[in-house]
């Protein structure tokens, strides 16, 4: 009951930071027509293009975005590169949906639209899709859907159920946390920072790894002192608090903060900007959001979507049960590509993965209802500073 007031609560806060994230679409994402966008107020646009292209039951594979656009850099820009690329290279038809609203009414709404244009496979991107999926699933049961980032339930989370037309995708945090650990600890930093939202299962595994994998490296290296701070600031939310809070850890030594929780680290940023420090970016790769991001504890979604594609193509669909993605499907990560590292080589990221994915290294999971790493977490190099 517990895990389930959490995600509830979670859910009423985050609606309007997802909602924020959006930035303006790509012109070309609207006017090609296998792309083409259609917002739940109006009916598929039938120009000449877009009849020729599309095939003759419509657009087989269909996006429906949170309030966000496709080109967020969040879950729906994620979801969409995954789904679009599976269908450019196979010539599948493909379109994305946007709801007018951020209820479980408009979402379902807009699941429909996307069926009624001819969707065989509807990808849903973030976990504000639990409830309209657990309705959807029903209500359309010759149509396959993939949530993203959650698992379908009803509305007061009594009752989680996954039908076989259904894939939920999670991720295994704890893996990605790991990594920037251990990369900011081998690239010299050693007085780091962890600020997360809401002590919900996902940040909490995100924590744990940070932690586990900055001591990590501390050993391999023989280093001793590492220092983490550590807090949930109980919301998804930027505001003046989270920001003073990271400032008053850089003031005091920190040197790179890992911000995890929705707009929680939009704060950090800010305070980063103002102090000439770093930050570890969470989700996606947020290199662009801040010249001060050295690299982000990345969920691979195009990945995850992708394969999720290819499966139903393949007769293959992991319907109702959820899919999990790590190391070991390459469904986690750091950017190297744009991470600002000045030690950590391409080379040290390959070595460390690699150790992940083979199943070498085991990373500790929280004890039942407990958000503290102080107390699960036996650390021999690292102390963790925990913020009550």
């Amino acid at each position: 009951m517990k895990k389930r007031a959490l995600a509830l609560a979670m859910a009423v806060m985050m609606a309007a930071t997802l909602s924020g994230c959006g930035s303006k679409p790509d012109s070309n994402a609207t006017t090609a027509a296998p792309s083409e966008t259609t917002t739940a107020a109006e009916k598929p646009a039938e120009t000449t293009a877009a009849a020729s292209e599309k095939s003759a039951n419509g657009y087989e594979l269909a996006l429906v975005t949170d309030l966000g656009t496709i080109d967020d850099k969040s879950f729906n820009q994620g979801a969409w590169e995954g789904m679009k690329k599976y269908a450019e290279e196979n010539k599948i038809s493909y379109k994305y949906y946007q709801p007018q609203e951020g209820t479980t009414d408009s979402y379902l709404e807009t699941i429909g639209l996307a069926i009624e244009g001819g969707a065989k496979l509807v990808v849903c991107p973030g976990f504000l899709f639990e409830e309209p999926v657990f309705l959807a699933q029903e209500q359309y049961k010759d149509v396959h859907f993939i949530l993203l980032d959650g698992e379908p339930h009803n509305a007061d989370y009594s009752e989680f159920k996954t039908e076989a037309n259904v894939m939920p995708i999670l991720f295994q945090e704890d893996e990605p946390g790991f990594l920037a650990g251990y990369a900011a600890v081998k690239d010299g930093y050693t007085k780091l920072g962890f600020l997360g939202g809401m002590a919900v299962p996902a940040v909490i595994r995100y924590g744990y790894g940070f932690a586990e994998g900055a001591d990590f490296a501390a050993k391999e290296m023989g280093i001793d002192g590492v220092e983490i701070m550590y807090n949930y600031t109980g919301a998804f939310a930027a505001t003046p608090e989270a920001q003073s809070m990271a400032a008053s850890w850089y003031q005091n030594g920190t040197e790179v903060i890992f911000g995890c929780g929705g707009a929680v680290g939009n704060s950090v940023m800010a305070a980063a900007e103002e102090k000439s420090t770093k930050v570890i970016g969470v989700d996606v790769d947020q290199s662009y959001e801040s010249n001060t991001v050295i690299t982000s504890a990345m969920k691979e979604l195009s990945v995850s979507v992708y394969d999720g594609v290819k499966a139903f193509y393949d007769n293959a669909f992991p319907g109702g049960k959820t899919s999990i993605f790590s190391a070991k499907n390459n469904g986690i990560g750091l950017p190297m590509e744009t991470s600002k590292f000045t030690k950590f080589t391409q080379a040290d990221y390959d070595a460390i993965f690699t150790q992940l994915k083979d199943g070498k290294i085991e990373l500790v999971q929280p004890s039942q209802d407990n958000n503290n790493p102080t107390v699960d977490l036996k650390l021999e190099k690292t102390k963790i500073n925990f913020v009550e």
